[in-house]
Order: structure tokens, then sequence, then C-alpha cells
């Protein structure tokens, strides 16, 4: 968000009187109407990075083809029209929102009206397309990458420090969430897009890339708690061989079947990316990092759909070219699935509302082997870390 000087002051200026005539008024504070009145509990801020599985917006008005701005997409969404999801309704982070209690979605910061007392219950920064690393993604066009969101959200947080004073903003990224949902697209839109990557497959295994990954993703995060963040959640790579998009590529000699090569090295950076939150909970003083590990939940999802209440667990809902569906993104002329509830992907490479819905649900409420070392919930609930 780029703010003018004299914009900014007046605005501060707006909300200043805005509060003060609520304590006037007797109505309290923009946080304190969040809170659960019920049980005194206010929903904490949330702030999100990543990729297009967390983007809600932020690409809509970059030159790129990974923007999702187009019916179907968002039919499901409240309002039914396309929002900037990747999906037919909601994202696994907006869930979560809603099962912490937020009363409103995190809006995307590349939208105008991301100003004011709206920051201050979280922005999204996430954007499609967007890696770890810078080079990501450029086949697709415009994206935010990685770097560039951290920044942004240094941004956010030198207006809120601003508008609410060191104290009250300390207090805000204390107990504020920040998740990451980052990774997948350096492997599928960097080291094994076809053709393109394979120069860097030749010359750079995929354990060597993998450390460089961990290496830039190491700076990041400890750039952001740097920036005050204490609370980071962080999910690893889901199972992203078993995707639509690869299934049309899958082994020549297994059709119809997940690629292990690309969910061997997913699996290869997730024992890296577990063994650098240690790392960082170690090193990181009054900071609680949690690997949510979405490979597993995503693999269980896959392997045991029908007990999950899914009927489709390989083929896109909206679709247009491909066995699965895996050909293309969903456009407004695709064939959509009889019912979208039954459906674990949305799209060539994205799930659906439902299947999210199990994701999010056990990133707040899963056991260890979910989410560790402790789940959304607990996290939200602790005060000393």
């Amino acid at each position: 968000m780029v703010i003018s000087s004299s914009l900014f002051h007046y605005r501060c200026f707006l909300l200043i009187f805005h509060v003060l005539l609520g304590v006037f008024c007797s109505s309290g504070s923009s946080l304190d109407q969040c809170k659960n009145t019920s049980t005194g509990y206010t929903p904490p801020a949330m702030f999100i990075f990543g990729d297009s599985l967390a983007d809600v917006g932020n690409n809509n008005h970059l030159n790129t083809i990974a923007k999702a701005v187009s019916y179907p997409s968002g039919i499901d969404f409240p309002g039914g029209k396309p929002t900037g999801r990747y999906t037919n309704g909601r994202t696994v982070i907006d869930i979560v929102g809603q099962e912490l209690g937020l009363k409103k979605f995190i809006p995307p910061s590349n939208d105008p009206a991301t100003v004011g007392e709206v920051v201050f219950h979280g922005v999204n920064y996430a954007s499609g397309g967007a890696g770890i690393l810078n080079k990501t993604g450029y086949l697709f066009g415009a994206r935010i990458n990685l770097y560039a969101q951290i920044d942004n959200f240094a941004k956010t947080r030198q207006y809120i420090i601003r508008c609410l004073g060191s104290a009250a903003a300390s207090e805000l990224f204390k107990n504020a969430i920040f998740n990451f949902a980052v990774g997948c697209n350096d492997y599928l839109d960097n080291y094994f897009t076809p053709i393109f990557s394979i120069p860097d497959q030749i010359f750079v295994n995929v354990d060597v890339f993998t450390d460089l990954l961990i290496s830039e993703f190491r700076i990041q995060l400890t750039s952001l708690y740097n920036l005050d963040a204490k609370k980071i959640v962080v999910e690893n790579i889901p199972v992203i061989g078993c995707i639509p998009t690869v299934r049309e590529f899958s082994e020549l000699w297994a059709p119809d079947t997940c690629s292990k090569q690309i969910n061997n090295a997913a699996m290869l950076f997730n024992r890296k990316l577990k063994a650098l939150i240690r790392e960082l909970n170690s090193k990181l003083v009054g900071a609680k990092f949690v690997y949510a590990d979405i490979y597993r939940i995503f693999s269980d999802l896959l392997h045991n759909y029908k007990a999950h209440g899914f009927e489709d667990n390989s083929s896109a809902c909206c679709a247009k070219f491909g066995r699965f569906g895996g050909l293309s993104f969903c456009v407004p002329d695709a064939r959509l699935c009889p019912d979208r509830s039954k459906y674990i992907f949305w799209d060539n490479a994205h799930p659906t509302d439902a299947a999210n819905a199990v994701v999010a649900k056990r990133m707040v409420d899963g056991n260890i082997n979910d989410m560790y070392p402790i789940n959304i919930r607990r996290l939200v609930g602790q005060k000393k870390l």
C-alpha cells in the first residue's frame, strides 16, 4: 500500500476522531467491537503471505494470466461473483479466520479500500504465481514475490504504528497470526517447468535447489520476525504431484497416477522445512513458529476421500481440456461438475471450498501430527511464547 503523506494524515485524523467519538459514546474501539461479548475473546489480526492458494485478489489488476477474475470462480463465495480467489468459494485461510471468530474476510493489500481501521484486523499479501525465489512464476507475467510481500507488510506495519501508537501496535502484532502458504510454484513453475527448466535440472540437482529455497526462506521468515511477527504458521508444500495439471503429464508407464518425482521433491522440501522451523524456534527469542503439515492432511484427503464425503479425488470440477481438466484454467465456457461439494479439486491446481474446509479445520484444531508443535487455536491462546 502506497499512501501519500497528506492523505495518510487525513485518514489518521478521521480514524482518531472516530475512536474518540466512540469513547465518548461508550461504543468502544474498533478492536473492542470485534470481541465476543459472551467470552471477552478478541480474534487475532491475521497477515497472510503466499501464492494462489492464499491469494484473495491481489493479482486482479496485475498484468498476468495468473488471476481468477472470471465466472464461475467465486460461484459459492458470498455474492456468487469472482473475487480473485482460485476456487469456487473460500480459501483455506478464509476458513481459518472464520474458525477463529473473524467477522470479515482478510482483504487483499492491493485493494484501494484496504486502508484505515480494516488493516487492524489483518491484510492478505499473497499473490498467484509467487514463490520463495523471485524468478518463480515469471512465465505467468506480473506477480508479487515473497520479498515484495514482506516489504508491503513493513509499510502496513508503519501505518498501524503511526495510527495506533507504538504500544497498541506492539500488542496487536504480538497477538497476530502470520501465515505462509508458499513453495509450490518454486517446483511446479520453476524447477519442473516443462522444457524451460531442462537446463536447470541438468546443472542443479533437486537437493541443491531445495537447499537454495530453504536458505532464502530462512532469510524471509527472519525478516518478518524482525518486523514484530511472533506467531508464525508455515504451511508445507501439499501433494502437488497429484493435482490435475500434473496428472495430465504423469509418468508414461503409470498413466492416471500422481507424479512420484514431484511428490518426492515436495517431501524433500518439507523435511528440510520442518528442520528450519525447529531451528527458528530455538534461535529467535519470543517467537513461536508452527509447521503445518498440509502434505499429510491432503494425502489423507486424497486417499480417504470417500470417508470425507467426496466422490472425486483426481479431476477438476471446473474443466475444459484434458483427461482430468488439468490443461486449462477455470474459464467461463468450462464444464462444471454436478456437485461441487463432492470434488476435491476446483480447477487444474486448486482445491474446492469443501476440500479447503477440511484442511482449515485441521490447521485450527489438528493434533501434533498435523500441526507441529501446536495447532492454531492453541497458538492464538498462548500469551507467553
